[in-house]
């Protein structure tokens, strides 16, 4: 028979979850990104949290911690308190590609992270010199086709979320192209600029200033589906590469372990926070849409992803580093 004092306590255990969730929070967040001032996450981070902080009075500190491919801030993170005070915004190439390309990670991030939601979702343009006499996918795949292997494109690095759905652009059309790895996105975008490989897949961002001077046009996008920022970019799966749909998200994350309770108010108020008029404004300018996603679901997309890759690193033959 149970004692009233047991009673008590398991009343108490109980509703401490809850409680903490109501409480939740009553210091500043510290929100993790793996990677330099004004990159693409780190804009993203600074988005979602003044938009949150004017809607709610949350406080964040947003903590640059680069290095190692987003390894450096994802170990931080996945060692971190699991009370909700520290959470990581992560984007595709951390958790759907790092594990297949680096050995020795220190963390797993299959498991040692809970997946909150998705923040937003946005896709890589397929871009030539402006003077090319490519013109569409079709030229694109024709051109390809006539010179097997000798066809060039440039990417960030060998194993960037850019490099891999460039090898997936070729693999779904049957092509053979010559990968050229430069020191980051911006300087794989000003190459086809200046005529020195004729091809690349960047993020919007990257391709923008070049697009407004007129010395790149683009043939289309990396994903399945149009957006509103750019209706006239045809998606690649419409042109020639069947199943192609490669993206670049952003996530939330917490160290396994945070309380179910504050897991799901975080989500809800980030959710709310993502459908303000102003916020998907704001994402537009870079390029992606604001796209919450409830954790489960969001847990899914991140393994589904994950899968895309690991088949994509084995095809292209990528060495573990």
């Amino acid at each position: 028979m149970r004692t009233l004092t047991g009673t008590v306590l398991a009343t108490a255990l109980t509703l401490a979850p809850v409680a903490q969730a109501q409480d939740y929070p009553n210091r500043p967040i510290r929100l993790l990104v793996a990677f330099a001032p004004g990159g693409v996450v780190d804009t993203a981070a600074r988005v979602l949290t003044s938009k949150m902080t004017e809607r709610l009075g949350w406080q964040f500190v947003v903590d640059n911690r680069t290095g190692g491919n987003g390894l450096i801030g994802g170990q931080i993170a996945a060692k971190a308190q699991p009370d909700g005070y520290t959470m990581l915004l992560a984007h595709t190439g951390e958790f759907a590609i790092n594990q297949w390309i680096f050995k020795n990670i220190p963390f797993d991030y299959s498991n040692d992270f809970i997946p909150i939601t998705l923040v937003n979702d946005g896709p890589m343009l397929v871009v030539v010199n402006s003077q090319s006499p490519i013109a569409s996918f079709k030229d694109l795949i024709a051109a390809a086709r006539a010179k097997p292997g000798q066809m060039s494109y440039g990417s960030p690095g060998s194993g960037a979320v850019n490099h891999l759905a460039t090898e997936w652009l070729a693999a779904a059309a049957g092509l053979k192209l010559l990968h050229v790895p430069y020191k980051g996105g911006a300087p794989a975008v000003a190459a086809v600029a200046a005529g020195e490989v004729p091809l690349t897949v960047a993020g919007v961002p990257g391709v923008l200033p070049h697009l407004g001077s007129g010395r790149v046009k683009v043939l289309g996008v990396t994903t399945a589906k149009r957006w509103d920022f750019g209706r006239d970019w045809v998606p690649a799966h419409e042109a020639g590469f069947p199943g192609v749909d490669a993206s670049i998200w952003t996530g939330l994350f917490a160290p396994k372990g945070v309380p179910k309770q504050v897991v799901n108010r975080i989500y809800t108020e980030v959710a709310r926070t993502l459908k303000q008029p102003d916020v998907k404004e704001r994402f537009a300018t870079l390029g992606s849409e604001p796209v919450s996603m409830p954790p489960a679901d969001f847990a899914k997309r991140v393994k589904q992803d994950a899968e895309r890759y690991r088949k994509i690193v084995q095809a292209v033959g990528l060495e573990v580093q």
